[in-house]
């Protein structure tokens, strides 16, 4: 079981810059598991010759004053400069800057109104929260439980043919309680890794059995291995506490059917998982162990993943193979009650998901490596404060002698109240900026809109997370205004850190 979030077989994630007027930007291409994915973006190296960032000296002036706009004045320093070329952004770091694979939400600002938060991720059928993590059931569950009770039941018609119609009952509480074996198996990972501290967004059971979301990465290769080892273990376990229980049982009986079934699918299950390939729990496994060995998770990541797609091609020829030819048994075909079409299917599907995982892991572990580099210091606008009286034209004068990129209203103390959308800037026509307050284009501070300038990393993309907004204020440990953070300018550094070579 993949506990990074990524589907699971048997246990049951161009900087071509244009110079346009500033606006938001589309997010980059959309990947599986709700993650993004950036496969198709072009490789665009890094400038060795890249200056460092540098601080906002108070003296600064607008980047870029080459550029110019079909629509800009001189007094608007939000139409002179492309904001795909960085804005009024300190030049970034040498290093490549980047965040995870999920950019914040944009949700459309309006005047006074409070942004909404996301909502919570689901998954289909909320079924309950043990250790308070959500439990999902797909809509997929339901067509492979239909496919088990209709394969268990021809099964059962030639082991038990007393039973008539009644054994597709059996066979359906045979489906859920597999399925209710796989959950423990999920539970497993869920409960090691709360007790890691690490969050667990969700567990969804599905087509192929089940995947527990966790949101972040273990910290050392130990834990690494507990946390993928403990899924099949309790499979183990489980498989053994069915065999004991079909000892007590009559044999030929349902109870006694029922519990055998149960042990060889938990069986099934623990031994898949152990293979040693991303994204099954035995690919974490030895990614942990050449973690350890060369003290690089980037390391163990690449040697595991591409054991898993190794594995991909292996299950992809193999299994058809194994199953037509007798070597699981001369009635191999007749107890899966699959035709030789049917097993390539389901090896072409199983080999899919090895593969898409595999690489998605490798492509996680990219953005993992970079994300530290990713802060909110580096990526803020220098800002103006103005009152909420203020003639827009009169407020971008001041934004173009400061060498400013963003508006902040505060009120008669100097505290800030709200931000002026960039987006709506660029909607009023210059000949009427003259007349137009900057409090109508503006979005009311939250706390959540509220951002550290000492966050980086993944805690200041949880931050942008919690609050979705366009913009945010920055601020120095004082409470002293930094600049504005532009939702568009962290997705810009994502796209720029997935062009870049790991």
């Amino acid at each position: 079981m993949d506990e990074s979030g990524r589907p699971q077989p048997g246990s049951g994630t161009t900087d071509d810059h244009q110079a346009a007027r500033p606006g938001p930007t589309p997010p980059p291409p959309a990947g599986t598991n709700g993650t993004a994915r950036a496969n198709s973006v072009p490789h665009t190296p890094r400038d060795p010759e890249e200056p460092p960032h540098k601080e906002h000296p108070e003296d600064a002036t607008p980047a870029d004053e080459g550029d110019t706009s079909d629509t800009a004045s001189g007094s608007d320093p939000f139409a002179q400069r492309s904001s795909a070329d960085g804005d009024d952004t300190a030049p970034p770091a040498q290093d490549p800057v980047s965040q995870d694979d999920t950019p914040p939400t944009r949700t459309p600002a309006t005047s006074g109104r409070r942004p909404t938060k996301a909502p919570e991720p689901r998954g289909g059928l909320l079924m309950g929260r043990p250790f308070g993590v959500p439990v999902y059931v797909a809509p997929s569950w339901f067509l492979v439980a239909a496919l088990i009770t209709w394969v268990f039941g021809g099964q059962l018609d030639h082991v038990l043919p007393g039973l008539g119609a009644v054994r597709y009952l059996v066979s359906l509480f045979f489906a859920v309680a597999f399925y209710a074996s796989v959950l423990v198996h999920e539970l497993a990972h869920t409960v090691a890794a709360l007790r890691f501290k690490l969050p667990v967004r969700r567990i969804q059971l599905q087509f192929f059995g089940g995947v527990s979301e966790i949101e972040k990465e273990s910290e050392t290769p130990g834990r690494e291995f507990v946390l993928a080892f403990v899924g099949p273990l309790l499979s183990l376990v489980l498989a053994g506490v069915f065999y004991l229980g079909m000892l007590a049982v009559e044999p030929g009986t349902v109870p006694g059917v029922l519990l055998a079934g149960l042990m060889i699918s938990n069986l099934i299950v623990a031994a898949f998982n152990l293979l040693p390939g991303l994204p099954l729990d035995g690919g974490r496994m030895l990614r942990a162990i050449v973690w350890k060995i060369t003290g690089k998770p980037m390391s163990g990541t690449i040697a595991a993943a591409w054991v898993g797609r190794a594995l991909a091609i292996t299950v992809l020829i193999g299994l058809p193979l194994l199953t037509q030819s007798g070597a699981l048994g001369e009635g191999a075909a007749d107890v899966s009650g699959m035709d030789t079409v049917t097993d390539a299917l389901l090896a072409a599907i199983l080999a899919a998901i090895i593969w898409t995982g595999a690489g998605n892991s490798l492509r996680m572990a990219r953005l993992r490596e970079h994300l530290p580099e990713l802060r909110a210091r580096t990526l803020t606008r220098r800002a103006v404060p103005v009152e909420s009286a203020t003639p827009l034209s009169e407020a971008l004068r001041r934004a173009n002698e400061a060498g400013a990129r963003a508006l902040v209203i505060v009120d008669a103390d100097g505290e800030p109240r709200s931000l002026v959308r960039e987006a709506a800037i660029v909607g009023v026509p210059e000949h009427r900026r003259p007349w137009v307050a900057v409090s109508g284009l503006a979005q009311d501070l939250t706390d959540g809109m509220r951002v550290s300038a000492e966050l980086a990393g993944e805690e200041l993309l949880d931050t942008l997370r919690a609050t979705p907004a366009t913009e945010y204020l920055v601020v120095e440990e004082s409470g002293a205004i930094y600049g504005v953070l532009s939702a568009a300018d962290v997705e810009r550094a994502f796209v720029k850190a997935m062009a870049r070579p790991s």
